[in-house]
């Protein structure tokens, strides 16, 4: 079976598991076990694909291009590349260990919820998968409907103010993403080229700077939200807090990864100018984002909001590495979205354990868990320290290699007397030693500390709850002492990115 084949696969096997849920709907366990061997399956051939990617190869890998609605130059096209490959790995391996982390989570309308879930892994697959802007803005908007019910339906207490306030952040960036690729392709065909949405075609064409920074606006409003960046953030907290475990796992995980993934691969290669242009306001963004979400982590009472915080916080890092333009740092940028997915998701998972036992997720309710519950907390001071970076985790490649890649970049610009970029890649360290006060805060008052437990005595981790914890940090300490196979695949696809964004495309008679 050639590679293509698997690619496809990977891609259409949660919708071919969502029409096998109807057969047994009725019957919880089986829903539950269906989901589950389907997504393990996926994986399975996604990490098949992942050791077949060749990282020196240029251009696609995998690749399938037909064409579907010629005459707009709009083809069904997917593939893998340097940018996607770690990605598309990410959300099908935490895909079964949502499944199995929240096994007992969900005790309502059990064949939807997980039919919603396959169809969420199906548009998240696919819009890291697509190489065509118009198949990527569909797989981009289908994947809201399915978290909006995830969240409405199987959500707290305040879930409609949350859902609603998710779709109006998200719909009104995609609403002006919308507009920016209609004006995108008409201002190519004004220009004489042919219709077409393929990235390929598209990261080739040479606009007017005014017509760069109107489009990159648009797109880069969109892509925030995701990220999201500070200050359209607010939905987050929300969204995360009000959705039920294996919601906010796949938030955390996945889904905030499509801010980050759209401006490298879309944002930024296709409005290198404009970018040069926003550059110093996106970094100070960015930076920004890195300190208030710091801080914001620093006060939460709700242990949810804490780590709600602490993404905005860690993926203002991505923006930063991306925007650095340094190798080390793109690089960086690329290990610290994976490495923030699988932290945040082992978290979301902790935080959902504890939950289902205490039914509360107020910090001051918890105390001395390493003594009720040891294995949990060995489990939570493992993630804790990734997150804040520690050596051998993964939180520490990812980190380390931004700011080393923000350094990089900085230094020559402070000599030729620009000091903004030294000065934010030296406030970005602050957001290291933010990270530390707020997470072992987080960890002495939860885990250390007098015995408190809401309702009395806490029931143990099952085996099951185990497993899926032992999954995850494994791939945490795999990241973090074996970086080098990673970086290798996404080596070629990072120098890419450097030499599309540095290149100016400007039209020959606008230079």
């Amino acid at each position: 079976m050639s590679d293509a084949v698997l690619l496809n696969l990977v891609l259409v096997l949660p919708v071919v598991g969502a029409a096998l849920l109807t057969l047994v709907r009725r019957n919880a366990e089986a829903v539950r076990v269906t989901t589950t061997a389907i997504m393990t399956v996926q994986f399975a051939l996604a990490a098949v694909l992942y050791l077949h990617f060749d990282g020196t190869m240029a251009g696609l890998q995998a690749g399938t291009s037909i064409p579907w609605i010629p005459q707009w130059g709009v083809s069904y096209a997917v593939g893998l590349d340097g940018v996607n490959i770690l990605l598309v790995l990410l959300t099908a391996f935490l895909g079964p260990l949502v499944v199995l982390g929240a096994w007992t989570a969900i005790k309502k309308d059990v064949a939807l919820f997980h039919v919603n879930v396959l169809l969420l892994q199906f548009a998240m697959m696919g819009a890291f998968l697509a190489q065509d802007l118009f198949l990527f803005y569909l797989f981009w908007e289908a994947m809201l409907i399915p978290m909006f019910l995830i969240i409405g339906i199987w959500g707290g207490a305040r879930r409609s103010y949350a859902t609603v306030k998710f779709v109006l952040y998200t719909a009104f960036g995609s609403i002006l993403m919308l507009a920016a690729v209609i004006y995108l392709v008409w201002s190519l065909q004004q220009a004489g080229a042919a219709p077409s949405f393929a990235f390929a075609d598209l990261v080739q064409a040479r606009l007017p700077l005014e017509v760069q920074t109107t489009l990159l606006a648009a797109f880069a409003l969109s892509f925030a939200i995701k990220v999201p960046m500070v200050p359209l953030h607010t939905w987050l907290p929300d969204a995360h807090v009000e959705a039920p475990t294996p919601g906010s796992v796949i938030l955390a995980g996945v889904l905030l990864k499509m801010g980050t993934y759209g401006f490298m691969k879309l944002g930024f290669p296709l409005f290198p100018d404009a970018t040069r242009v926003f550059t110093p306001v996106l970094m100070t963004l960015s930076v920004v984002s890195i300190v208030y979400g710091a801080c914001l982590a620093l006060v939460q009472q709700d242990i949810k909001k804490i780590i709600a915080y602490s993404s905005i916080s860690h993926l203002g890092y991505v923006m930063l590495g991306l925007l650095s333009l340094d190798l080390a740092g793109i690089q960086g940028a690329v290990v610290q979205m994976v490495s923030h997915g699988l932290v945040a998701a082992g978290l979301f998972l902790l935080v959902g354990m504890i939950y289902e036992r205490g039914h509360t997720r107020e910090l001051s309710a918890y105390g001395g868990l390493a003594r009720q519950l040891p294995v949990f907390g060995v489990f939570f001071i493992i993630f804790t320290l990734a997150s804040v970076g520690l050596p051998t985790t993964s939180g520490f490649t990812g980190e380390f290699l931004v700011l080393l890649g923000a350094f990089t970049a900085a230094w020559p610009q402070h000599l030729d007397g620009n000091n903004l970029p030294l000065v934010l890649s030296m406030t970005a360290v602050t957001g290291v030693v933010l990270g530390a006060l707020y997470m072992l805060r987080f960890a002495l008052t939860f885990v250390f500390g007098p015995v408190k437990a809401p309702h009395g005595e806490l029931a143990a981790l099952t085996l099951r709850e185990k497993t899926v914890l032992g999954i995850l940090t494994v791939a945490v300490f795999a990241l973090g002492l074996f970086p080098d196979g990673p970086l290798r695949k996404t080596e070629l696809a990072a120098r890419t990115f450097q030499q599309l964004v540095s290149t100016s495309r400007l039209p020959a008679d606008a230079r």
